[in-house]
C-alpha cells in the first residue's frame, strides 16, 4: 500500500481498502474534471497516484441511481463525486477529511501552485479543502 493510502486511512480513520478506493475516485474525479495540465502534473508527481487512478477512475462514474441522475442534472461535480463516496460508507466528515488529507499530500509533492490551480478549476471543490 502506498504512503497516500496510509496516511489518509490513519488521519481519516478509514479502512485501506476504502481509502484506496476513495482516493482513487477522487483523483479519478479530478483527471475528469480539473484543468489537464495541472492535474496530470499533479498526479504524476504523487507516488502511487498514477496507479489509483487507473485502477478506480471510472468508479461510480454516471451511477447513483435517482439522486445520481439529479446530481448529473444540475451540473454533477463534485456534489456527485459526493454521493459516490458515500455510496462506499463515507459520511461527509470523513469524505471532507478525505479531501483535505489528498489535497494536502499533493501539495506537498507537486506543489501548491499546481495543486491550487487544480483546485480553482473545478467549481464548487474549493470549499471542501
Amino acid at each position: 500500500m502506498n504512503d497516500l493510502v496510509s496516511r489518509v486511512a490513519d488521519n481519516v480513520g478509514i479502512s485501506p481498502e476504502v481509502a484506496e478506493k476513495a482516493v482513487g475516485m477522487m483523483l479519478g474525479f479530478l483527471q475528469r474534471e480539473a484543468d489537464d495540465g495541472a492535474v496530470a502534473r499533479m498526479i504524476e508527481a504523487i507516488p502511487g497516484a498514477p496507479e489509483l487512478v487507473a485502477k478506480f477512475n471510472g468508479e461510480g462514474a454516471g451511477g447513483g441511481g435517482l439522486l445520481g441522475g439529479l446530481m448529473a442534472s444540475f451540473g454533477g461535480g463534485v456534489m456527485a463525486l459526493g454521493q459516490q463516496l458515500m455510496a462506499q460508507g463515507l459520511g461527509m466528515g470523513e469524505i471532507t477529511a478525505l479531501a483535505r488529507e489528498t489535497i494536502a499530500v499533493a501539495r506537498e509533492h507537486a506543489g501548491a501552485e499546481t495543486v491550487d490551480e487544480v483546485v480553482n478549476s473545478v467549481p464548487g471543490l474549493s470549499q471542501f479543502v
